[in-house]
């Protein structure tokens, strides 16, 4: 009895010395802001009842480092994938809150024995929204879009209120939702709108630590727990690196007009049906000749929200992803509010995607793709102007 009492006394001091060696930074100020090293800025909120008081990330490849700061004072910290750090906020000087910054945790499928290659039937419509059939809480049938540019399980409030039966909480409960031989666990979050002809969207992360195959000219979509040999093979496949902003992923592609090249970062969105949007700002920044671009048509656009966004819609000479050029692209503009708040980023919708057959590798950070039989197709707007 007396050595347990002698080792719990060590643990507890040894515990108590190491929480004192936490840095600690003063607030005055319950508002609080974190910078992440890719510009992206989040507001925060200090709250001494949550206990730790979790920040996630964005998915990291390599270290980095990230800023907290008060009213009064900051702490920088350079986090590991799949890492974590703690540390204090003194809450006019009396509240304690431990705050915790964490990477989110590293997943690798490469290792499953068997290997999964789990087939797909995948369905395109005219909008270019891709979907799957799917089942939520082995109860409701539901055609959902795969949007590379979400996260976790999104449904309509329509088909909440009108088709779904298993009754889902939303926003912090998961559920099971089968996706072809594989079950995923989710959340369930609402929406007023989704792609035509779909009940909601699913998004990338399900599939985090594998690999994703859209194959638009055998109509399948593949999760693989290994890239298939023959794609690093396959000189026709042109390779992206992936950079990850927020809960989601990005990749460089370069636009062009007269004599002007910038070269940017772009959103990969399945779950946008058009080519591309151009943020205004970062066009601004790069003197991008927006003003010698022949306006087709102006329009306002409806996010996820439903929340208005002007837009006007412009050829653009030359779209250039990895090694292939894509001519005359009529691109949109944003001229009004930002679909993603805080960032400063293009988009690169289906309309382009589906041109291109398409392995996204979760675990290597790369995406690869490759002309298929919609390379050459017209654009939407190309058929209705007539060009």
């Amino acid at each position: 009895m007396k050595q347990l009492l002698i080792l719990t006394l060590t643990f507890l001091s040894i515990t108590c010395f190491a929480q004192e060696q936490l840095p600690i930074i003063k607030a005055n100020s319950k508002t609080a802001k974190i910078l992440e090293e890719n510009g992206l800025v989040k507001s925060w909120t200090i709250d001494p009842k949550t206990n730790p008081d979790v920040f996630t990330t964005s998915k990291l490849v390599k270290a980095k480092t990230v800023k907290f700061k008060t009213d009064i004072d900051s702490i920088i910290l350079t986090i590991k994938p799949g890492e974590k750090k703690d540390f204090i906020v003194l809450l006019n000087g009396k509240d304690s809150c431990l705050t915790r910054i964490a990477s989110p945790e590293i997943k690798n499928y490469s290792k499953t024995k068997p290997e999964i290659h789990d087939s797909i039937p995948l369905i395109i419509n005219s909008e270019s929204t891709i979907y799957v059939k799917s089942v939520l809480s082995k109860t409701d049938t539901l055609n959902l879009n795969f949007d590379s540019g979400t996260t976790e399980l999104v449904i309509t409030n329509n088909v909440l209120k009108n088709k779904v039966k298993s009754d889902p909480k939303l926003y912090n409960t998961y559920y099971n939702l089968n996706i072809g031989n594989s079950d995923y666990k989710t959340k369930v979050y609402p929406a007023e709108l989704t792609g035509v002809g779909t009940d909601g969207r699913f998004g990338w992360d399900l599939f985090d630590g594998k690999i994703v195959e859209l194959n638009y000219d055998k109509n399948v979509m593949v999760v693989h727990s290994v890239l298939p040999k023959y794609v690093g093979r396959d000189k026709s496949f042109t390779k992206l690196n992936i950079k990850y902003l927020s809960s989601l992923f990005l990749v460089e592609s370069t636009i062009e007009q007269g004599n002007t090249k910038n070269t940017d970062w772009f959103l990969f969105d399945t779950g946008y049906h058009r080519t591309a949007m151009l943020d205004n700002d970062l066009l601004k920044t790069g003197n991008f000749p927006t003003d010698k671009m022949e306006v087709i048509k102006k329009v306002i656009m409806h996010g996820a929200a439903g929340n208005e966004i002007p837009v006007v819609t412009s050829k653009l000479q030359t779209l250039k992803i990895g090694k292939y050029d894509l001519k005359d692209v009529p691109v949109q503009l944003i001229t009004g509010n930002k679909p993603l708040r805080g960032a400063n980023i293009h988009i690169l919708g289906n309309e382009v995607l589906k041109r291109f057959n398409t392995f996204l590798d979760f675990q290597n950070n790369v995406i690869y793709l490759k002309p298929n039989h919609f390379y050459n197709d017209d654009y939407v707007e190309q058929k209705k102007s007539g060009a």
